[in-house]
């Protein structure tokens, strides 16, 4: 391994613009989030081994993650809150961790 470093910078945002386009594109993202969560099923049956991306609340599939967002993005230029996944070939298991941003 090489000599990495990384720096974590940590900043309190105060602007209310600035919060608002944040909210927003929570909202995008959890509206794409709740799209794959109502069609998880049919969703994770049939595309086994494929990378998806809803967005637009539309779902997009493909063999790699840069093809799958190329065609999420073209379609919905303004949605910055899409939602790309991988789903395994095998179903199993899995610890699932996510990762929420806390908004006051």
């Amino acid at each position: 391994m090489g000599d990495s470093h990384h720096q974590l910078i940590m900043a309190e945002v105060t602007d209310p613009e600035e919060l608002a386009t944040i909210r927003a594109r929570r909202a995008r993202y959890e509206r794409n989030a709740a799209r794959l969560q109502a069609h998880a099923t049919e969703v994770y049956t049939r595309y086994r081994g494929k990378c998806i991306c809803i967005a637009g609340e539309e779902l997009f599939v493909a063999d790699t993650p840069e093809e799958v967002l190329a065609l999420a993005t073209a379609a919905h230029p303004e949605d910055d809150g899409c939602f790309p996944h991988y789903i395994p070939r095998e179903k199993m298991a899995r610890i699932a961790v996510l990762n929420y941003l806390v908004l006051q």
